[in-house]
């Protein structure tokens, strides 16, 4: 595939950044992140952190007056779902900036508290900002902790990131180990069956029962009200996507899984789109916005894709 059709190859003279800090210590973290904020307030370039509540603080503390200049995100809340770290933060910020306009962007998606069932969609967010930002003015720091990231982490961030930066020295070199589409292929896993959980069969003409169907289970399981009214709608849209763009029918799973109710839609439809569900949707835009519904009303989404069909795995907070 040649540069000018690969969703992840830059062009010549790209100008989107997308650097890995790798930090080892609270010195190193605030060496390498402070600094890079200050140079773009410096250059006028709006500036944002998303990152976890006690590095913001670290941050936003040591930036002291400046800060009030920057835009401030707890990325444990706005992050919560990697899926759209994308479109809610980073392209949200980036769009709301005049056209042409560099913006300089610290974002931390993955931490040692992301648990095993997150990290997944974490790493393939991490290599779909290539995608996401091609061609794009702007410049994306993304901080990796030495001291508690698993090693498998920190060797995907190679993967996933053009450029690295070691132990805050801003030494940048290229990563030879950069492959962010291998990355999104080797983490569209299969996701295990749950033998247990509420299943039914849905067409066309049973969307509004079913949507009923998975609502009334969600309760049933303890769902908050509000979350599972959030929960019908992520329904309504993998149901009907299923239908129109899924081969006509799927089958619907909801069930309660360590302090979550999740639901899950397979049909045999394929998404041959890696950014599906992860692009803003314009103002004019109609139709296409099921999958970021999704992605934005979701705790988690976990998507695997293959020629057998596709699964999408939605977990809610009780």
């Amino acid at each position: 595939m040649s540069a000018t059709t690969d969703p992840f190859t830059p062009f010549a003279e790209d100008p989107f950044v997308h650097p890995a800090l790798f930090y080892a210590d609270e010195e190193e973290y605030l060496a390498g992140t402070v600094p890079f904020v200050l140079e773009g307030l410096e250059a006028g370039e709006p500036a944002a952190v998303a990152v976890p509540a006690e590095n913001l603080r670290l941050i936003r503390d040591a930036l002291g007056g400046a800060a009030g200049a920057v835009r401030f995100l707890d990325m444990r809340e706005a992050g919560r779902n990697p899926g759209r770290i994308i479109p809610g933060v980073l392209r949200a910020f980036a769009d709301a900036q005049a056209p042409g306009t560099r913006v300089r962007i610290i974002g931390e998606p993955i931490w040692a508290g992301r648990s095993p069932t997150e990290y997944p969609a974490c790493v393939q967010h991490e290599a779909l900002i290539n995608a996401a930002f091609q061609g794009r003015t702007a410049t994306i720091l993304c901080p990796y902790d030495l001291a508690s990231l698993d090693p498998r982490a920190i060797a995907d961030a190679h993967a996933t990131h053009p450029t690295v930066v070691q132990g805050g020295s801003w030494q940048e070199r290229n990563s030879g180990a950069y492959a962010p589409s291998d990355v999104v292929a080797r983490y569209n896993e299969p996701l295990p069956p749950v033998p247990d959980a509420m299943a039914f069969r849905f067409d066309a003409c049973s969307l509004a029962v079913t949507r009923h169907l998975a609502t009334d289970e969600a309760v049933r399981l303890g769902l908050a009200p509000a979350r599972a009214e959030d929960l019908a709608l992520v329904t309504a849209e993998l149901t009907t996507n299923s239908v129109v763009h899924g081969g006509g029918s799927g089958a619907l799973r909801v069930w309660a899984e360590n302090g979550h109710v999740l639901c899950e839609v397979r049909d045999k439809g394929r998404l041959t789109d890696p950014l599906a569900g992860r692009r803003p949707a314009s103002r004019d835009q109609r139709g296409g916005r099921g999958l970021l519904v999704v992605n934005l009303v979701s705790d988690l989404v976990r998507v695997h894709t293959g020629l057998g069909g596709t699964t999408v795995r939605c977990w809610f907070a009780r």
